[in-house]
């Protein structure tokens, strides 16, 4: 199978107020603002090895505009827009942007922009962020959260499986597991990957109406150890814990979540699997197989069922529905 994707390379979001973001992910986060430019501003990771990792625009409410592939190959860039069209998905081909080439944009079935790009600019780091290591695209940051780089991103889906399988019919995303509710053969999450990690794109249950919601987005660091230094300089300098730290039975992750001043869900992620089986069939979950919470040990918050931006309807979570969506389930 020929492969179109190699990994998540940025996403765009929109915030109601853009200073106030990127001040919160510069200032307090610790990732650097690189440029503003036509209208967003850019930021990075410190081991990020292009650009920049986040666009931030302006918008009504807390949302995500868009996120950036990257292909395997040009070829495979041609190859993937081919596919998608074929589908009956719309899509158009995009001269490039601040720091990457020519593009293939569409909306998928299910309301989200994506992009698939194979020019992107390798970040070359000026002499004061320079690293003494080779492979490094710069030093490593001890600023804030010092993230390293951009994870995964979970969005909100009116079918969880349909959108899964639409992405691996076409695009070749890989199929990591699946959690349902007890009585109830429809997901109410999912995960998905272009490469060996557990994901690199989650996928909730959405009950509203609007489509091409996120619940969140995700960033990494290197170990636990870190992941709980995140929480303790976050909490001392004013961003209170949504849920966490605690470890993912889905991924095997160590997590944590909050909230950016926008109101977007960030967590950050140490720690998990790496799965090279060829040919990996999808697991199903039940809740009291933590997916959401490896050791069952602590009730997640309701506001965890909040997506983004706010619309007339619940998400459910990673292994949880709330419990009106839950009877909205069991009696379709």
């Amino acid at each position: 199978m020929e492969r179109f994707l190699s990994h998540l390379a940025s996403l765009e979001i929109e915030s109601p107020d853009v200073d106030a973001s990127v001040a919160f992910y510069t200032e307090r986060f610790g990732m650097r603002l690189i440029e503003r430019t036509d209208g967003a501003a850019y930021l990075r990771c410190w081991g990020d090895y292009y650009a920049y990792s986040l666009a931030i625009r302006a918008g009504s409410a807390p949302a995500l505009a868009k996120m950036t592939w990257r292909t395997d190959s040009e070829q495979a860039l041609e190859a993937a827009a081919e596919r998608v069209l074929a589908t009956g998905v719309g899509g158009e081909w995009v001269d490039g942007g601040f720091a990457y080439g020519r593009g293939f944009e569409f909306v998928g079935p299910y309301g989200h922009r994506m992009q698939l790009v194979w020019e992107i600019d390798r970040y070359q780091a000026p002499d004061e962020f320079k690293s003494t290591y080779p492979d490094r695209p710069e030093r490593r940051s001890s600023h804030g959260a010092a993230p390293r780089f951009l994870d995964h991103v979970t969005i909100a889906s009116v079918d969880v499986d349909g959108f899964a399988q639409w992405y691996h019919d076409v695009l070749g995303f890989r199929i990591m597991a699946r959690t349902q509710i007890d009585g109830s053969e429809r997901s109410v999450f999912s995960v998905i990957t272009t490469n060996e990690k557990s994901h690199d794109l989650g996928i909730v249950l959405d009950h509203s109406t609007t489509l091409g919601r996120v619940n969140h987005i995700a960033f990494w660091v290197d170990t636990d150890v870190e992941l709980e230094r995140v929480a303790d300089i976050l909490i001392e300098n004013g961003t209170p814990m949504e849920w966490g730290p605690g470890v993912h039975g889905i991924g095997e992750q160590h997590y944590l979540y909050f909230r950016e001043p926008s109101g977007l869900r960030v967590e950050v992620n140490s720690g998990g699997y790496r799965n090279y089986v060829p040919d990996w069939k999808a697991n199903t979950w039940l809740p009291f197989d933590g997916g959401m919470n490896m050791w069952r040990n602590s009730a997640f918050p309701m506001t965890i069922f909040e997506a983004f931006p706010a619309a007339d309807g619940l998400s459910a979570a990673e292994d949880a529905v709330h419990p009106d969506m839950r009877d909205r389930l069991l009696n379709s």
